[in-house]
């Protein structure tokens, strides 16, 4: 079951600096790539970019699935979503596995993760990331006093934005705008460099959390309960690869909240429990701490969802055993996790599906119980592309919904309204994008229209 998340389009970016390239490699000629090139991997190689900045993440979270406030550094960074050279389409997130379409964001597998930066060259021209033209035109690069200010910061939001920073270039970041003053160079701040920062190349590299000590922290998202057990993971030593809960005996991965990779849907410790148990695995895939197991409750506050954004959690230890091999996800990241004692055994059948001008609407009931029922909606776009989508239903006598996730929601009686967040609107021709949510009363197979914008 995907998680609600809401993000991206909701922070005013600026674009401003440089060129792509891989820093073992000669610099990139000033043209656009005519095809993506096999990206060189930043853990062992530095490589350089265009670097421009952003205000802040949006709200609540950002890309990683943590609010600002809890990010383990006040400096971010945003990495690309998509490696598509002249290809601005708006693509399905998170991407196959292997799609060679997968930037260095990688479907949210570097969140969480330490970056070296340090600062490159100058661009005497025009270097604004238009889409289909070149960097640096009309100019040239040249060094300058800040070349080497460094700064230490952590990956913690994504850019999938159609221009020419997002997409042309592969090892473009994004920067908090705040942190562009912090850069360090013969121990101390630069102070200005956001006043001379016009059109920047970076280098940059992954590396661990310098000076880790503690251990990770665990919070519940909002709307988080029983049957959507959504959790964010930080703290993290050498990022994060993978979440396992166990229950009913058995360790099952948990499926990531869509491409939010420090975010995951769980399991209790068996059907329909209150208390979950995890382990952690770093970007290496290695068990964390030797496989150590993370016992903690869903507060009673989350009884019918968090209402924060984010809800901490304390919680125990005891020691794993690292050889326990893990299940498959027994779900998919749009399917409840758990079902009460009273659900039935599979999702529902029943299904229906309505179409408007522009964009189509399946309603499906995924699971049941005793005065309650979770239900999914899957908008898909026609033969043109879409930039964003209303769908709209009537609730059955008894029925309410108490939260959504990838949708903005309203009512006005028993009339549901369900729009897209920032992230899900823009759909490429028959692309589609799921919400779900939970509903009380007795489930119903309502008709959904849908309309597109």
């Amino acid at each position: 079951m995907k998680a609600p998340r809401k993000r991206r389009g909701s922070t005013k970016r600026r674009w401003a600096l440089l060129a792509a390239i891989g820093s073992c490699a000669a610099l990139v000629a000033l043209q656009l790539p005519a095809t993506a090139a096999t990206l060189v991997d930043p853990t062992t190689t530095p490589v350089t970019g265009n670097a421009t900045w952003f205000d802040a993440l949006g709200s609540p979270y950002g890309g990683c699935g943590l609010p600002q406030a809890n990010l383990d550094s006040p400096h971010f960074v945003a990495l690309n979503v998509f490696n598509t050279p002249g290809d601005y389409t708006m693509y399905d997130r998170p991407q196959p596995e292997g799609d060679p379409k997968i930037g260095t964001w990688d479907n949210g597998h570097n969140c969480g993760r330490f970056v070296q930066v340090s600062v490159g060259d100058y661009c005497t021209g025009t270097n604004d990331g238009s889409a289909n033209s070149e960097f640096c035109r009309d100019g040239s690069w040249v060094s300058d006093e800040y070349n080497d200010a460094a700064l230490t910061m952590i990956i913690a939001d994504s850019c999938a934005d159609p221009n020419g920073w997002c997409r042309d270039d592969p090892y473009h970041i994004d920067l908090a705008k705040a942190s562009i003053n912090q850069f360090e160079k013969d121990g101390a701040a630069v102070g200005d460099l956001l006043d001379h920062w016009n059109n920047r190349q970076v280098t940059w590299q992954y590396i661990e959390a310098p000076n880790y000590t503690g251990d990770i922290n665990i919070g519940w998202l909002q709307s988080a309960q029983v049957w959507w057990p959504a959790i964010a993971v930080s703290h993290l030593a050498n990022g994060i690869h993978g979440v396992e809960y166990l229950q009913d005996g058995t360790w099952t991965e948990a499926e990531m909240n869509g491409d939010m990779g420090q975010s995951f849907i769980i399991g209790g410790t068996s059907n329909g429990a209150s208390t979950f148990q995890i382990r952690v695995r770093d970007v290496n895939d290695q068990l964390i701490n030797d496989g150590r197991v993370y016992d903690f409750d869903l507060p009673d506050s989350c009884s019918g969802g968090c209402s924060g954004a984010y809800t901490q959690t304390t919680y125990t230890t005891s020691d794993g055993d690292p050889s326990s091999p893990s299940a498959s996800a027994s779900v998919s990241a749009s399917a409840s996790v758990s079902a009460s004692a009273s659900a039935s055994a599979s999702p529902s059948a029943s299904s229906s599906s309505s179409s408007t001008a522009g964009c189509t609407a399946t309603y499906a009931t995924s699971n049941s119980w005793d005065g309650g029922f979770q239900g999914e909606v899957t908008v898909q776009a026609g033969s043109s592309a879409i930039a964003g989508w209303t769908t709209t239903w009537t609730l059955a006598s008894g029925q309410t919904i108490s939260q959504v996730w990838n949708g903005t929601l309203s009512t006005s009686g028993s009339t549901v309204t369900v729009t897209n967040t920032a992230w899900n609107g823009a759909l490429p021709a028959s692309g589609t994008t799921t919400f779900g949510f939970v509903g009380s009363g007795s489930a119903s197979t309502p008709t959904v229209t849908c309309t597109a914008s």
